[in-house]
C-alpha cells in the first residue's frame, strides 16, 4: 500500500516553513523537508533553516543530513523520503512534505526521469576536452544544445555539464526535454498537494529582498567565511551554488563588494521564485491558498476530510 502524504509547496520566501509547523500543532503530521539545500549542515541562514530550538520541539527529517562537501541527488531524496514517509505511517501520522524543490516534488510523484545510463567513453571525450578548453567553454556548448539545462547549471559545474552533454550525445535529446517527458502531469490519489503562494509573483517580490536584508543582518557573510576556510569546499559543490552562497563567495574571494553581492543575490532569488511558479502553476490537482488569517482553518478542514476519505 502507498503512503498517503500533504506535499506544502511554494515559491521561496512564501512563509511554508511557519505555515508547517501551525499546521503540525493541529494535526497528525511529522514535516518532511523537500529542500534540496537544508539537506546540508552548515548552511543555515541563507537557507532560511528552521533554528535548532524549533527542530528539537518539532522533528524535521531529512534536515541536516548531509556534510556540505557530498552531493545530494534526487535518487538519494526518493530514497530517504520513501524510508522516513513508511516510518511516519507506522507511527500512524501523516507526512508532511514541505519545500520549494520542484524536481524533489515531480520524482517523488512520477519516479526517475528515464535517462540513459553513464557512458565511460562519452565522458572520457568530455574530460579531454574541458581539459583543453575549461568547463565554462563546454557550458558554452550546452547553452547552445540545451538552453534550459544550461541556465540553471552553472558554468564550473562540471558534474552537471558532463552530465547534460553526455545525455544529448547518447540521445540526441536535451537533458530537459528528456526530464519534463517524465515528470510534467504527475498526479496521485494519495497524495494532497497544496500551494501557498500569493497568486502574483509582483507580491511576493518586495518581501524577498527585505528578507534577504534579514539574512545578512544575522551573519551570512560569517557563515560563508566559515565555509571558505574548508579546502574541501568550492563552487562545483551543489551546497555551494545555493543561492546567497554563491555570491557571497564570490564577494568574499574579491569578486565585488557587498553591495553587489547583495544586488546579486535577490536577483538570483527573484529568478528562483519565478521559476518556482511556473513549475507550481503547471502542477495538476493543487490547491492553491493566499497566505491570510483564515486561511489555517480551512486547510485544517481540508486535511482532516481528505484523510476521512479512502486510501489508495
Amino acid at each position: 500500500m502507498s503512503v498517503r502524504a500533504v506535499l506544502l509547496l511554494g515559491p521561496t520566501g512564501a512563509g511554508k516553513t511557519d505555515f508547517a509547523l501551525q499546521l503540525v500543532e493541529r494535526l497528525p503530521l511529522e514535516i518532511v523537508s523537500m529542500d534540496s539545500v537544508l539537506v546540508y549542515r552548515g548552511l543555515d541562514i541563507g537557507t532560511a533553516k528552521p533554528s535548532r530550538a524549533i527542530r528539537e520541539r518539532v522533528m524535521h527529517h531529512l534536515v541536516d543530513i548531509c556534510d556540505a562537501s557530498e552531493r545530494y541527488s534526487v535518487a538519494d531524496f526518493l530514497r530517504d523520503a520513501a524510508a522516513v514517509m513508511t516510518a511516519i505511517h507506522a507511527r500512524g501520522k501523516i507526512p508532511l512534505l514541505v519545500g520549494g524543490t520542484m524536481l524533489y516534488c515531480r520524482a517523488l510523484q512520477s519516479g526517475l526521469a528515464d535517462l540513459p545510463p553513464a557512458n565511460t567513453s562519452v565522458r572520457a571525450q568530455l574530460q579531454a576536452r574541458a581539459s583543453e578548453a575549461g568547463w565554462p567553454a563546454l557550458h558554452s556548448e550546452l547553452l547552445q544544445v540545451d538552453p534550459v539545462a544550461g541556465a540553471r547549471i552553472q558554468p564550473l559545474d562540471q558534474q552537471r555539464i558532463q552530465r547534460a552533454l553526455e545525455v544529448y550525445m547518447l540521445t540526441g535529446r536535451p537533458l530537459s526535454e528528456v526530464q519534463r517527458e517524465n515528470v510534467k502531469g504527475a498526479v496521485r490519489a494519495d497524495y494532497l498537494k497544496l500551494i501557498l503562494a500569493p497568486r502574483e509573483r509582483a507580491r511576493l517580490s518586495a518581501s524577498l529582498a527585505v528578507r534577504f536584508d534579514a539574512m545578512l543582518n544575522a551573519g551570512l557573510v560569517d557563515e560563508v567565511a566559515r565555509l571558505r576556510t574548508r579546502a574541501e569546499l568550492d563552487l562545483s559543490l551543489p551546497a555551494l551554488r545555493a543561492v546567497g552562497y554563491r555570491q557571497v563567495w564570490g564577494h568574499l574571494a574579491g569578486e565585488y563588494d557587498l553591495a553587489e553581492a547583495r544586488r546579486l543575490s535577490i536577483a538570483a532569488t527573484l529568478a528562483l521564485a519565478k521559476r518556482q511558479y511556473t513549475w507550481l502553476r503547471a502542477e495538476p490537482n493543487a490547491t492553491w491558498g493566499e497566505p491570510s488569517p483564515g486561511l489555517l482553518e480551512r486547510w485544517v478542514s481540508l486535511i482532516e476530510n481528505w484523510n476521512c476519505g479512502p486510501a489508495t
